[in-house]
Order: C-alpha cells, then structure tokens, then sequence
C-alpha cells in the first residue's frame, strides 16, 4: 500500500439517506421513504456542491463516496448529474476512485451497467452473511442467492468491487466462519470489509441485547473470531490495511484511506460529516441531519451546512492518531509534524510509548507509529492508554 502523506488528498463524499428498510444494528443517518423526487434532490447536492467548491477553488478531488442509506437506489441520472458537476467545480485526479455502495436487493445487471456509465468505477456491496438464518437477524431482505448473484452482477460491470461481511453475530462458531470466509474468498475481487457485531446505542439490537433476546461473543471469543479473520485473509494475499479492511495490492479502498490518514473531505448531503483545511484553519462541518429540512435549506439558501467549527491544533492531533492508527501502516512522523508543527514526540510520552512496545502493541520504525497486528486489535485500549 503506498504510504503518501495527506497533504494532497481531497475527498468527496456524497450521502443518499434512504434505504428500502431499517437494518436493526445501523445507527447510520438512514430513513425509509416511498416519495422521493429525484429531481429536486439532484439540485440541492448541486447546490451545495456549488457551496463548497466556492471555498475549496483550485484543489484535485482524488475520491468520490456515495454512501447511505443505499446510494443504490439513486437514479443513475442523478448520479451523472452530481459527478458531472464535480467535474466542472474542481480538477479531478487522473485515476480518480469512485465509489458507490449498494445492497444486494437494489443491484440489477442494467441499472449496474447504467451506474457505470455516469461514471462510477467501484461499488461495495452490504451482503453481511452468506447465511439466511444470520441475514434474517440481521433485518437484511435479500437471501444468500441474492447476496451471491449480486456479487457477480458488480463482478461482470466494475473492475473493483469489495462486499461487507459482519461477524461474530450469535450463535456464530469459528468453524462456521471459517467457511464462510472461503466462501467469500472465491467471490472477493481484491477487497474485502469485515466488521464485528457491535451494539450501538439508539438502534433497537441495543435494546434487544440489553433485555438478553440475544448474546454476542466475550471479548476473549471475539478476539479469536479476529485473529481468524487474519490468518485465514492473509493467506489469501488479501491481508488487513486497516483493522476491518483487507485487500490485495492496490485495491485498498483510496477514499477511506483520505479518512485515515486525515486527509480533507468535503460531507454533502443531509448528516455528513467532513474536515477541511481553509486559509491554513482545520475546521470540522456537518450538514443538517433530516433529509426534508437539508432540502429545505439547499432551496432556501444553498446549503445545508450547520456552522464551521475549528478544530484545534491538540484535536486534530488526537483526531490524527485514533484515525492513523487503525492502520497497519500506521501515522508518519512527517504527516504528523505538517498536521501540528511539531515533533511527535513532544506531543506522546515515550514512557507510554515504549510501554505499548514491550508488551507488542505498537511499533517505531524511522518514519512511522505503527499499531501491530495484535494492538489493531486492541485499538481502543491503545489510544485510551496513549492519548
């Protein structure tokens, strides 16, 4: 994975807030509609895309991200116009990557085909499980054939596809996710994404999990679900670049890695989040979060942006770090010394440094604080203990 500082990346992301029905474990900014006028929301991300690049004239966009929701369920129309409005309000990087997430009972062959030729050259299929029983706990509505066939749809159309797989859900065994894992090594083509099952607060498997409906694995079981996942993907040459993703080289997702290694990003579309530096500032933004009132602002006033706020020059080392370290490449020195003006270690305590290295969590090279396998996978601890 080559390991460019963040100076010259600038992403876009692009969020479409609707999805066909709930996912009960999302805790994303997701709403299920059946009146959508695709129109009217065409312009409001021209209008807002008009905003940013106001203030953002003369950058290299190197990433696009439609993400939801289900940007799948867009209309490829609207897709073409929002890209080819990018291409008119910045320069675009040679080899841009652009990315659209889809679910598996939104992907047809033709309408595939039409995304493509609006310009996206990369999607990432929610598949989840390649298990009925597991998809229908999961609230998802395709079955494992769908999943499969869906796979091989975006497969035959795109040169670069990943698809999402969640583990260590109930019930779940090693064994049976160590087969469920061939399986999705056969279909994988160059990249997959692998999460465990979390609980998050607001969404009803919170609820669900704390009445006792249901049980994950301890931390202990989900430490071997995690090492699995490691041993089995990296004999596959699709090994972890960061702690839930895994590819061969060169297909590591270039959007996401804009995130992690804190690059600028501009957050269009109701309830997206972005960084942006401005005249030497770092500033956090975020858009107004409910799809009818984002609308209503981008009518109104052209935006739907909430008030820029700063983020200090200690924030955005914090920031830096918890983002920099999921990877396995880690946070270079020189990206940290830009970001900061200052030495990295004046800004950590080589007492706690050399602390997390005796005991095989983090590595110190000449460049770079990388995490090691085993500190990737006790991240949280890490960075509570570090910063």
């Amino acid at each position: 994975m080559p390991d460019t500082l963040s100076g010259g990346l600038f992403g876009i992301y692009v969020h479409w807030p609707f999805c066909k029905s709930k996912c009960p474990y999302c805790d994303f900014n997701s709403h299920v509609t059946d009146r959508i006028d695709h129109d009217a929301w065409a312009q409001a991300y021209i209008e807002e895309i008009n905003h940013i690049g106001s203030m953002t004239e003369g950058r290299t966009v190197t990433s696009v991200f439609f993400g939801g929701g289900t940007p799948s369920l867009m209309k490829p129309s609207t897709v073409e116009k929002i890209l080819d409005h990018i291409v008119k309000t910045w320069r675009i990087k040679n080899d841009i990557e652009i990315t659209l997430e889809a679910n598996p009972t939104s992907i047809e062959a033709q309408k595939f085909k039409e995304f493509k030729a609006a310009g996206i050259n990369r999607v990432s299929v929610g598949v989840q499980s390649l298990r009925d029983d597991d998809l229908k706990f999961l609230g998802r509505e395709h079955s494992a054939h769908e999943a499969i066939t869906a796979i091989k749809i975006a497969n035959d159309v795109f040169d670069r596809v990943s698809f999402d797989l969640i583990y260590a859900r109930p019930k779940q065994t090693i064994d049976a996710w160590r087969e469920e894992l061939s399986e999705a090594i056969i279909l994988a083509k160059g990249h997959l994404s692998l999460y465990q099952l979390t609980i998050e607060q607001g969404t009803p498997f919170f609820a669900q999990h704390k009445r006792g409906d249901f049980r994950i694995p301890e931390a202990d079981q989900a430490g071997v679900f995690y090492e699995v996942t490691q041993e089995i993907l990296s004999a596959a040459g699709l090994p972890a670049y960061e702690i839930s993703n895994h590819a061969a080289e060169g297909q590591e997702s270039a959007h996401n890695l804009t995130y992690w290694r804190y690059g600028d990003y501009a957050g269009i579309g109701p309830g997206a989040h972005g960084r942006l530096s401005l005249n030497g500032v770092k500033y956090a933004t975020r858009t107004h979060r409910a799809p009818d009132v984002w609308l209503e602002k981008c009518a109104a006033g052209g935006h739907g942006y909430h008030s820029f706020e700063e983020v200090s020059t200690e924030e955005r080392f914090t920031e830096m770090m918890m983002m920099g370290l999921r990877l396995r490449n880690g946070v270079a020195f020189e990206a940290i010394h830009n970001e900061t003006g200052q030495d990295w270690r004046m800004l950590l305590r080589q007492d706690k440094i050399q602390h997390l290295v005796d005991e095989g969590l983090l590595e110190i090279t000449r460049s770079h604080i990388k995490p090691t396998l085993a500190g990737m996978q006790r991240l949280n601890g890490v960075l509570s203990y570090l910063l």
